[in-house]
């Protein structure tokens, strides 16, 4: 058995699908009662509160994570004493390139440095910046044809979020990933207006960017790394296959 947390978030949704679809035996952790695709199992628990975790951990092996919860050394104890053998976590690139006094940053570092004290069998996804937090804009786009937008000349290698749960079902079903931290980006390194550009065009209009301030100083998120390929074997997907996907979002 495999617990997803977040299994209802841009990753955990992708996660729970790939799973099931390739006959693995899946459990969501969630506060409340939520519908979940067929074949997912939901149960009750929190990740701030660990001993409410205990249910949720009844035969499970590996567990998908997400750091930034109060007491994430606790989970994991809780984890460790119910028999869980390993944990893959949802991290960040800024863990290792990011700005020391980033709150985003320094969170990351510190669920990854939790989860090795853990005694567990650990997989770090360190990933780029999502594709999925275009839609960041739409409240903008539902006013108008300007977008605004921060660090306008800072290329991002943005990631779809498939492709983090591709590898991150690699990482829980197969052996040899122990250990690992994994660098995950996209296929290009992508201006803000790039993106934008792509997205006009899918949608027939001309929408336009507006740079605003910069508030601090942001790491560089544009390398591009060949990660998702050489674990999955699928290139990863471009920023305009994740648009496609997700238009009717922004319409």
């Amino acid at each position: 058995m495999i617990l997803v947390t977040g299994a209802g978030g841009n990753v955990g949704s992708e996660l729970t699908g790939i799973l099931t679809r390739d006959g693995h035996p899946v459990r969501a952790l969630v506060r409340t009662p939520r519908p979940l695709p067929d074949g997912v199992e939901g149960v009750a628990g929190d990740l701030n509160e660990p001993a409410s975790l205990k249910p949720a951990l009844a035969g499970v092996r590996a567990v998908f994570l997400l750091g930034g919860y109060d007491d994430l050394p606790g989970a994991l104890a809780v984890m460790r004493d119910e028999g869980v053998e390993q944990v893959t976590l949802l991290s960040s690139r800024s863990v290792v390139g990011g700005h020391s006094g980033n709150a985003v940053a320094g969170m990351h570092r510190a669920a990854e440095a939790s989860v090795r004290a853990s005694e567990l069998a650990w997989t770090f996804l360190r990933a780029s910046g999502f594709m999925s937090n275009t839609l960041r804009w739409i409240p903008g786009l539902r006013a108008g044809d300007v977008v605004r937008e921060p660090f306008a000349e800072v290329p991002v290698a943005t990631i779809d979020p498939y492709d983090i749960a591709a590898v991150a079902a690699e990482s829980l079903t197969t052996p040899g990933h122990e250990g690992r931290a994994y660098a995950l980006t996209g296929p290009e390194a992508l201006l803000p207006a790039d993106r934008l550009r792509v997205l006009g065009e899918l949608l027939g209009r001309d929408l336009r960017l507006e740079p605003l301030p910069d508030t601090e100083g942001e790491f560089d998120d544009s390398e591009v790394t060949s990660t998702v390929q050489d674990l999955t074997g699928q290139a990863p997907r471009p920023f305009a296959t994740w648009a496609r996907t997700h238009l009717a979002a922004f319409r």
